[in-house]
Formats: structure tokens, sequence, C-alpha cells
């Protein structure tokens, strides 16, 4: 099969011919019919990933059509159309077994513990816990968006941040994920203020739903970001996002809390900022709550799976590029410099 192949860190990905995925007794193979092109795959090939062992094919945000069945399996057939999260339950330990996959002891991760979604082919394990099946007429590349970024932001707001219609929602950060809470925020019935220094993407979010606008940059008119919250929402919000993952964002969306606020960490924290330090003389003052999110449960799937297909919920307007196989490795070097606007989506292999 074709596969976008990392044979170093920081080194363009070759495309080339590599051996096909073998068949797990209880997984499945998948024809990878479009994958998405992920920060966090950009973050696995910069060598921040430690569970990525060379040569190494990435792409966890997938959908596509299994061509192979293992014998344990019950619950597919081939030619079934589905998706997967990206944390891959074992179904056998304690979090699983509560209906938490999402931080299974012993979680796959395609992309990252095992080869992934930039190929012809990818082979899945614990076929039975964790794939999710799609309506039949649903369009691949949307699907495959749902993957990381939407199901994150889902889980996020839906499950984490628990928004009621009426609340107010800060998203700091309005790449790909922040565009995904934006709409789903907004989906909820909440009133949105999007932060970001870029004024086009601030745009995107106001299409998307956003009620306010933060732009977060040094010498704009509301430098700073946490104050302007506070002042357009009349004393904060009810929960805020930090879709970035630095000290400064997440410090930021803290301080953009009304009493009683929930703080959801989706951003990841890496580096320098992996230990930041936070206002928890804030924390405390306003018994706030903080919690991270690390993907979502394969049981929030089908909840998602239908507002998307009822409508309710677009991800395809997140899309901003359809993308060969080939252009994979331009694309994640576009990522060094923030140049991409929404998800880009690999549709041809």
């Amino acid at each position: 099969m074709r596969a976008a192949l990392m044979t170093a860190f920081c080194e363009p990905l070759v495309v080339t011919d590599v051996p096909d995925p073998v068949l797990p007794d209880d997984g499945v193979v998948l024809e990878v019919l479009a994958s998405g092109v992920c920060r966090s795959d950009w973050h696995g090939w910069q060598g921040h990933d430690p569970t990525i062992v060379l040569p190494h094919v990435a792409g966890h945000e997938m959908a596509g059509r299994i061509v192979e069945v293992g014998p344990e399996v019950r619950g597919h057939r081939v030619g079934d159309l589905v998706t997967v999260p990206f944390c891959c339950g074992c179904g056998r330990c304690a979090q699983c077994l509560a209906g938490q996959t999402q931080v299974c002891d012993d979680e796959v991760q395609p992309g990252f513990t095992q080869w992934g979604s930039f190929a012809e082919l990818v082979a899945l394990p614990h076929a039975d816990v964790n794939l999710v099946a799609l309506p039949e007429g649903s369009d691949p590349v949307e699907m495959a968006a749902l993957g990381c970024r939407f199901m994150t932001a889902w889980a996020a707001i839906v499950e984490h941040g628990a928004v009621r219609p009426g609340e107010w929602v800060a998203v700091h950060g309005c790449g790909g994920l922040g565009l995904s809470l934006v709409m789903v925020a907004a989906a909820q019935g909440a009133r949105v203020v999007a932060v970001d220094l870029d004024p086009s993407r601030l745009n995107v979010a106001r299409s998307l739903g956003a009620e306010v606008m933060v732009e977060a940059r040094p010498g704009a008119i509301r430098s700073d970001p946490a104050a302007a919250v506070v002042d357009a929402t009349e004393g904060g919000v009810h929960v805020s996002v930090d879709a970035v993952g630095s000290a400064r964002t997440a410090a930021a969306s803290v301080l953009s809390l009304r009493k009683h606020g929930r703080h959801v960490q989706v951003g990841l924290m890496l580096d320098e900022d992996r230990e930041a330090a936070m206002p928890m003389a804030r924390v405390i003052s306003y018994e706030l709550t903080l919690v991270g999110v690390h993907g979502m449960s394969v049981q929030h799937y089908p909840a998602l799976v239908a507002e998307v297909a009822a409508g309710r919920l677009d991800p395809g307007l997140l899309i901003g590029s359809r993308i060969s196989l080939d252009q994979v490795p331009a694309e994640l070097e576009a990522m060094t410099t923030f140049q991409q606007q929404g998800f880009s989506v690999i549709t041809s292999f």
C-alpha cells in the first residue's frame, strides 16, 4: 500500500510503498476514504510524543470502509462504513468497563502507538469496542473531521463543560479545534466569545455563531483578553476553553470565568508549558472547576453523529482544503507557521 512514511522527526515524510497492515484477530482493516491532518500529527512529527517508534505512519482522524474482519469480531462486517476515536480502549480495564474508553489503561492510538491513516489501509484492534458505524450515505470527508478535533470539542462543551442554553462560553484560540468548539457551543444554545490573534479566524468564528470577538494580539484594542471577556459578558463566562495549550492562554481562560465557572483544557501543554503555573488564588476564591479532556468515550459518538446527520452540526464548514496523500509532507511543514485555515483532509490516496 502507499503511505506517507516518517523516517526521522522534523524531516519531510516520504510517500512510498510499505507492507499492508496485518489483520488483528479482534480487529479490522479499513480502506481509508478520508483522513484529517491534525496538529496532533504535527506534534508527533516534531518528536513530542514518546510513543512513536520510527519508521512510522501518522494519521488518526479517519473514516473508511472495512475490507477485512478478524475472526473474533462480532459486530462489524466487510463493507461497513466506520470511524474510530483516536483513543481506542482495550475493553477489559476498569475504565473501559465503566464506559470511559478514552482513558483506557492500555489504550491504542492509531497514528501514535501504531501506524495510522496516512495510508491506503489501516488496521484497528478491538473493533467491537471502538468502531463507530456511520450512516450509509455519510460524507467520509466530514466524518473524518469528527475523529479528533470535532469530537474533542463535543466532549469539552457537552460532556465536561456541561454547557446549558444561554450560558456564556469563551474559546481561546480559533484554529480547527477552536472553531469546532465555537460551532458546538453555539449549537447548544450558548453565547460564544471567540479569542484569537488573527482577525480572519475571528471572522470565521463569527460566521459559525460567535457573538463577541476578542483580538488578543499585543496592541489590539482589547490587549488583555481575559479582561475583555469579563467586560463583554458583564462578569465573566460560565465555561472557558483553552484550545491553544500554553501557560498564557490557560491562565487567560481561567481569568475569563465568573464565580463557579468551569475551565476546560483541551490544548496540549508542551515543553516549558507542561508544568504551567495557574492563578490558583482565583480558582479558590471563585470556586472554579478545572477539567482536562483526553478525547471522547466511544459511547458518546452516536449522539454526535446524530447531530451531524440531522444537520444541527456541519463539520464540512470547517474543511479548509482537500488534499492528496502526496501533499501531506508539505501540509505538515506548513503547520509549523500556522498557515492552515480550518481542517485539511486527505481525500486521494
